[in-house]
């Protein structure tokens, strides 16, 4: 074997290794909840928990809104900065940063500032207004993830050549993305989606400064008081998280392949 490739495997070892065993010991701890031998007690007990099923489904239904409220506000923009305003994408480029530098709780805390019950616009004041402000929270924190998965699909098409043939067949601006941007950028789409369904899952701060029932705060809760739940809720997200990372994978392999055969 050659230095560079025995190297190379020795870092993919002791990474795999730093990754992996924790969460074996993780796994190996949530099934000794019945002593002297190993059992699924600990993951019965949390999926049968009613708080679970409240909890999870809240945070299920607060991603699909937050992924469709996403693409809805970065598909048109990434496309019309990219076809019109070519100069703006640095300056939107530093935009859609700001997220990963500013802390959640400094967001939370401006949102209360500025949309409590005596503002002008009040919308903490009721769950509907609350759950739109989380919402619009976690379509933030996840606004690099799915700028750049979009904008990354964008550069893989041509879309001056696209955008001027459907408006040479006729094609209005809500119909060319439609139907000629969004299928052309669908598995970039996909990817953002994915990532932001892993975010809204395990997401903690603003959920809990705004007293929303999500998963993030569930799971601390558990944790704060239960022995061999959180181990389990530890295993059960990080599955979730890679099971949209190999979702990410599926889809773009898929595509590839499909790309490939035509």
């Amino acid at each position: 074997m050659k230095p560079t490739r025995f190297w190379s495997w020795l870092a993919l070892a002791a990474g795999f290794t730093y990754f992996i065993l924790p969460l074996l010991g993780t796994l190996e701890f949530s099934l000794r909840m019945r002593r002297g031998e190993y059992s699924f007690d600990a993951y019965r007990a949390v999926l049968e928990d009613p708080r679970f099923q409240q909890t999870f489904g809240y945070s299920v239904l607060m991603a699909v809104f937050t992924i469709v409220f996403g693409v809805l506000l970065v598909v048109p923009t990434a496309y019309w900065v990219r076809l019109r305003l070519p100069r703006l994408r640095p300056l939107l480029e530093f935009v859609t940063l700001l997220p990963l530098v500013i802390p959640p709780i400094v967001i939370v805390f401006g949102y209360i500032r500025m949309f409590n019950t005596s503002s002008l616009l009040p919308m903490t004041g009721t769950a509907m207004g609350t759950n739109i402000l989380l919402m619009f929270g976690y379509a933030t924190l996840s606004l690099p993830y799915m700028y750049r998965a979009v904008d990354t699909g964008l550069r893989t098409i041509d879309v001056r050549t696209l955008t001027e043939a459907a408006q040479s067949l006729g094609a209005g601006w809500p119909i060319i993305l439609a139907r000629v941007i969004l299928p052309n950028v669908l598995v970039a789409v996909l990817s953002g989606a994915f990532l932001t369904f892993a975010i809204v899952i395990g997401e903690f701060v603003m959920a809990a400064l705004l007293n929303r029932p999500a998963f993030g705060p569930y799971l601390q809760l558990i944790g704060a008081n239960r022995a061999y739940e959180p181990a389990a809720l530890a295993v059960i997200s990080f599955g979730i998280t890679w099971a949209c990372m190999g979702l990410i994978q599926l889809v773009t392999r898929f595509s590839t392949h499909t790309k490939a055969q035509r």
